[in-house]
């Protein structure tokens, strides 16, 4: 699948200091120290509807996270699925009397131009599930025992792995109620375990469906990630990434099934962004309350002042959008703007290195974005240019 159109990054002077970021898995934060590369995994879109504001604030939050692995002076190898057959996929087309594939071809295609837009790094790797069928398959084979059947379908016995819960840390009674919440089907009859979850789904009735060695049919989502991840990065890959909707059960279903197929760690540190909020809950899909990036956009919004209100609010954190979000993201932008045309600022070198500070204690866009303040405020002789390319850098903000 192709991949969008990503940004040049500029390199800027200075050492940047060592990343801690938050890992899931362990509720703490975590030094991340590659070695010459950095592989990154990060879950993506269900293309059923088109780009909102919370899928732009993951997709931004990982966007950082690359950006200061760069400023270390690491290759990033990052890797992005594509979900393009799937049930909520399938209902859309059907309710709207489209077809699937165009239909996921055509919101796939209007979130690669969001991305761009928005200044986000594309994936090395930008994978869709129909093509990773093959590999698919041949994990599902790799589990061996720890796969069995239930009429046709095909399941992944959770308590095959004895590590089974360790990204979430969630209770049993939490994972069955979140699973069945997600997409599981904790109460489907022959299950060995209500948590255990599909990995092939036989052909169902006028749904679109592949011969395999497994029988005819599809993946079941969470293979898919650990799949595409293994093939791409391989084992213990330095970060798993998405939304904190999916810590559980897809982040622990996906590390599960890796590593009993393969008997090594999946990722090395699993970190999730928050989730965006609109007129009171969740903005979702499911439930309509969006904010559509490419609404923004018809709409004259600079995509750079987008880019900046998503990055006000710290990317673990759960918050509402609100329009003052956006306002405020236009005054800072264009005050940012007019300090860097008029000159007579204080020295760029400190505020490059105190932009660098912010972000390495775990991508604290906030606090970088507060850095800019001050410095447009400030008076001196320096003019700007290098805070405006470590902007660019860092933060992925054109001035």
């Amino acid at each position: 699948m192709r991949s969008w159109s990503g940004p040049e990054v500029p390199s800027v002077e200075g050492t940047a200091p060592v990343l801690r970021i938050h890992d899931s898995s362990t509720r703490s934060l975590v030094q991340s120290t590659p070695e010459g590369t950095a592989r990154l995994y990060v879950c993506g879109i269900t293309p059923y509807d088109a780009t909102h504001l919370g899928h732009a604030a993951t997709y931004l939050a990982f966007d950082l996270l690359q950006r200061q692995w760069l400023d270390r002076g690491l290759d990033v190898v990052y890797t992005q699925n594509v979900t393009d057959v799937d049930d909520p996929l399938l209902e859309r087309a059907t309710a709207t009397g489209v077809d699937w594939v165009e239909l996921a071809e055509r919101e796939t295609e209007l979130f690669r131009t969001d991305m761009t837009a928005l200044r986000v790094l594309h994936p090395a790797h930008y994978i869709g599930a129909v093509e990773s069928i093959d590999l698919v398959v041949d994990l599902v084979e790799r589990l061996g025992d720890a796969v069995y059947a239930v009429d046709d379908d095909l399941y992944f016995e959770v308590g095959s792995d004895q590590t089974f819960g360790s990204v979430s840390g969630f209770d049993t009674d939490t994972m069955r109620q979140l699973f069945g919440e997600r997409g599981g089907d904790p109460e489907r009859p022959g299950k060995r375990d209500p948590l255990d979850c599909l990995v092939w789904q036989a052909e169902r009735p006028g749904e679109p469906a592949w011969d395999s060695r497994l029988g005819r049919g599809r993946p079941g989502w969470h293979i898919e990630c650990a799949a595409i991840a293994l093939q791409h990065l391989g084992t213990d890959f330095d970060v798993q990434g998405g939304g904190s909707d999916l810590v559980f059960p897809h982040h622990e279903m996906s590390a599960s099934e890796a590593r009993v197929a393969t008997g090594e760690p999946f990722a090395q540190a699993f970190v999730h962004a928050g989730m965006v909020g609109y007129e009171g809950e969740k903005m979702s899909k499911s439930k309509g309350n969006l904010v559509l990036v490419s609404r923004l956009r018809e709409n004259g919004t600079d995509p750079m002042a987008i880019r900046v209100a998503l990055l006000g609010h710290h990317y673990r954190s759960d918050w509402e959008w609100t329009d003052a979000d956006l306002a405020q993201a236009e005054e800072r932008l264009a005050a940012w703007r007019s300090a860097l045309a008029t000159g007579g600022l204080a020295s760029s070198e400190t505020v490059v290195q105190a932009l660098r500070d912010v972000l390495s204690a775990d991508l604290d866009a906030p606090a970088a974005l507060s850095v800019l303040d001050s410095w447009a405020a400030s008076e001196g002789d320096d003019d700007g240019t290098l805070v405006a390319t470590a902007v660019d850098a860092l933060l992925g903000v054109q001035l």
